[in-house]
């Protein structure tokens, strides 16, 4: 509506207001009271009508005649004067309004909403129902590229628009209790966010793996089955969360990571240059953390290296313990999507190219499903990816619009600084406190910001609050919103779904409005109970491949990682000691396979049943065991004929039981019982 109708519009209603200035109009109130922030207004029911009365509900707004302005009032709170309503009879009461601002005259002959009051209500003056034109100057941004997201819950004729530029210059926080439409809200405010802006890029970690759905034709969906994330590409604290399995690390093993690491990245650079020699220079420029691919082969073969020597003793059992973890990573099939041989060789192009949609081919949004990560490195990975985020749009000039999203963001950076994994928190608050300069946004999507870290949710100049119950939550909203709009929060407990109050740089003042409804295709969709309603859902499930799943049973393709390391011990200087390399307690049979802790070996040996169907390695030391454990267990060695001169030994009934307190015969005292002609083969 342009400024001379919305001039029109008001004359005529001012001029009817006007001409109903008597007693009993049931629209109309008095200023009986009136502070520097807050008024009290006194109005009349008659004859116990309520038809009318709606005017005066919680959450609407007013308007109040003072001179040529219109001081614009928030109602939070109302009582009858006598505390009981009498019917037929009239009803007098008194409501509480927060002044929130006035419309004026400008000096350009056009009015406009301003936050500020220059005439404050006098004690008579007559409050009366707002018009729409004065809800559209007070809700209008004064921007020309704004995008309606639904519309006013006070006037549903009007639009809710916000200024999608304001809102991702300084990161925005949607937050609610759970059920209230969070994930519905970040569906519809992303697709006009990329259709405001056409070079966003859009990251969104995902938990609980719903937002696929919302983007069918602009996303792009990342999962375990197609990522791969070089494990080279983190820095050494995010490194080491993976290797302790999320467990605080072992401050020596960690300074041995941080010693071998980088030897392993100048070894691989070294064979990509054929041999030639490197500068000092460089060598010193590479660090635990530079993102330079490097392989485990290399990294193992350095361990295996300082285990061999003759010094450092005390270093060793730190060592070995470290290697261990290593390899147990390693053949985690989990970890498959790091330790893969697709993250051996230099992909970093690729790599962010797909997860940042880098040009994008269409597909601006990238859906980050997090459920399928193991729970002890999704803080790594959400580090890695916001690290690196900020880093690309640093170093891009400008060139790359980011938004990262981070759904459940009390995960990432809980309001106890103990709690959490440190890199994350610092890769997130470096978003939210310097990201604006480089063009990365942030946005927050959170149900509890009680624990929620304040300095991220300060941080954010949006913000959108949807219903919530807890009173922490609450009162950490109203902490945010700015003073002169306190009441505002008032009635957030009950508010119902979809509905939200917006205030922040996006929009005037603060909303309250209810978002546009979403189509069914674009609706985020969990694999939870209440969306299974389609009949894309299966009625049978397939256990068989939900235990395969549990188990993961496609292990990780190590196949190259195993030749590498079988070629790098080969090499002279580099090859561990026997005793290393053959210690059960650092590897299995195979050489491959980690053992659960470095231990000395147990006196009982393994079940046959429950080993792998391998061939012997050594077929003596095989039959030096079976002769050991027969002459321990007091049974007969299978293969030998037994001497027909000699009666066969007694043994006890089957139903006796061995005396506990009795030691165990040594082998020597058992070598000595039995006769040779019983052991020797013949």
């Amino acid at each position: 509506m342009l400024n001379n109708e919305l001039h029109s519009s008001i004359s005529a209603g001012e001029q009817e207001r006007r001409d109903t200035l008597k007693r009993g109009n049931r629209f109309l109130g008095r200023v009986v009271a009136c502070s520097g922030s807050r008024a009290t207004i006194a109005a009349i029911a008659e004859n116990g009508e309520t038809s009318l009365t709606e005017l005066w509900s919680v959450g609407r707004l007013i308007s109040i005649t003072v001179g040529e302005n219109r001081v614009v009032a928030l109602v939070y709170s109302m009582q009858t004067a006598t505390s009981d309503w009498g019917e037929e009879l009239d009803n007098i009461f008194r409501i509480e309004v927060e002044l929130m601002g006035e419309v004026h005259m400008s000096p350009n002959g056009r009015e406009e909403f301003s936050a500020g009051i220059t005439q404050y209500p006098y004690l008579g003056a007559i409050a009366h129902r707002i018009r729409s034109a004065d809800l559209a100057r007070i809700y209008d941004t004064g921007k020309d590229d704004t995008c309606v997201i639904g519309k006013l819950t006070q006037d549903e004729s009007l639009d809710a628009a916000i200024h999608v530029p304001s809102m991702l210059s300084k990161h925005f926080a949607i937050v609610g209790t759970t059920g209230v439409g969070k994930s519905t809200a970040v569906s519809l405010l992303l697709h006009k966010a990329i259709a405001s802006d056409p070079k966003l890029r859009v990251l969104i970690l995902d938990p609980h793996n719903e937002f696929a759905a919302a983007f069918p034709d602009i996303a792009v969906v990342i999962d375990t089955d197609n990522l791969d994330l070089p494990f080279w590409l983190m820095k050494l604290e995010e490194f080491a969360e993976v290797i302790f399995r999320g467990r605080p690390p072992v401050p020596e093993e960690l300074d041995i990571l941080r010693d071998v690491v980088p030897e392993a990245k100048r070894a691989f650079k070294g064979s990509a240059d054929s041999g030639l020699a490197r500068r000092t220079s460089e060598k010193s420029s590479i660090t635990a953390d530079t993102p330079v691919p490097y392989r485990m082969a290399d990294l193992l073969a350095m361990i295996d290296e300082r285990i061999g020597r003759l010094e450092g003793r005390n270093d060793k059992p730190h060592l070995r313990s470290l290697k261990v973890k290593v390899i147990g990573a390693i053949n985690d099939p989990r970890y498959n999507f790091m330790f893969s041989s697709n993250t051996i060789t230099d992909t970093i192009l690729e790599t962010i190219a797909k997860i940042f949609r880098i040009p994008g081919d269409g597909r601006p949004i990238t859906t980050f499903q997090l459920a399928g990560i193991p729970s002890e490195v999704v803080n790594s990975v959400a580090s890695v990816l916001c690290r690196m985020a900020f880093e690309i749009a640093l170093w891009s000039n400008g060139g790359v619009h980011m938004l990262v999203v981070c759904e459940e963001a009390h995960r990432y950076v809980p309001a106890d600084v103990s709690l959490g994994f440190v890199p994350t928190r610092q890769a997130i608050a470096r978003i939210a406190k310097e990201g604006r300069k480089y063009g990365v946004s942030l946005g927050i999507i959170t149900q509890r910001p009680g624990e929620l870290d304040p300095t991220i949710l300060s941080q954010c100049s949006t913000v959108f609050a949807m219903r919530l119950s807890n009173d922490r939550d609450q009162e950490i909203i109203r902490s945010a919103i700015p003073n002169s709009s306190i009441s505002t929060t008032s009635f957030i407990s009950s508010i119902g779904n979809g509905e939200a109050i917006a205030f922040g740089e996006a929009v005037a003042v603060p909303m309250r409005m209810r978002f546009t409804r979403v189509e069914e295709k674009s609706l985020p969709k969990a694999n939870g109970v209440g969306v299974k309603v389609t009949d894309e859902t299966p009625d049978t499930v397939d256990l068989r491949n939900v235990v395969s799943r549990m188990r993961a049973m496609n292990g990780p393709d190590i196949s190259s990682f195993q030749n590498a390391y079988t070629a790098s011990i080969e090499v002279p200087g580099n090859a561990p000691m026997a005793d290393d390399f053959n210690d059960a307690s650092t590897f299995g049979r195979t050489g491959f396979e980690p053992a659960s802790e470095i231990a000395e070996p147990a006196v009982e040996p393994y079940n046959p049943t429950m080993l792998p169907r391998m061939e012997p390695a050594n077929p003596q030391l095989e039959r030096f065991n079976q002769i050991r454990s027969q002459l321990l267990s007091d049974e007969p060695v299978a293969g030998p004929r037994p001497d027909p001169y000699r009666t066969p030994p007694r043994t006890a009934p089957s139903f006796a039981q061995p005396n506990a307190d009795q030691p165990r015969p040594s082998l020597r005292e058992s070598l000595l019982k039995k006769p040779l002609s019983s052991i020797i083969r013949k």
